[in-house]
């Protein structure tokens, strides 16, 4: 959990690892964001910003870290507590090191490689890291 007293929102999903589930998923954290109209200043704006990123980090999961492996799911944990949204997604890949990720050339119009660079700049506090239940992306958002 994120290191907070007052659990006001724990919600664990778990989907299939197929794209077909992004836009359920998106939707879902839209929804949660949405209903946060007293805890933060723009819930409209957190809203379509939750989206992306939850589809960006589930879009990684998927394309990355589930190809050829054991698990067949998209583990993602939402909760609030206090004053802090936090985002896991967690994947069963190999990992990789998100400080040697660069930032994408504004100069270049490219389809991909802009995803963990909108996490980065959407969200206060970014981290990857190792855990007993695989590799584990964690998102956090102050609301106030």
């Amino acid at each position: 959990m994120c290191d907070s007293a007052e659990t006001i929102l724990n919600l664990d999903i778990v989907v299939p690892n197929q794209t077909r589930y992004l836009r359920l998923v998106g939707a879902i954290a839209e929804e949660i964001a949405r209903e946060l109209s007293g805890e933060c200043p723009d819930p409209d704006a957190l809203a379509y910003h939750l989206n992306l990123v939850v589809t960006e980090a589930v879009t990684n999961a998927i394309q990355y870290s589930c190809v050829g492996g054991s698990h067949n799911t998209v583990r993602i944990l939402i909760s609030i507590e206090n004053k802090d949204l936090c985002v896991r997604v967690y994947d069963y890949g190999k990992g990789f090191d998100m400080g040697a990720v660069p930032s994408p050339d504004a100069n270049e119009l490219k389809e991909r490689g802009r995803g963990i660079f909108f996490i980065r700049t959407l969200m206060d506090k970014v981290e990857y890291r190792k855990t007993d239940c695989g590799n584990v992306l964690e998102m956090r958002k102050r609301l106030g």
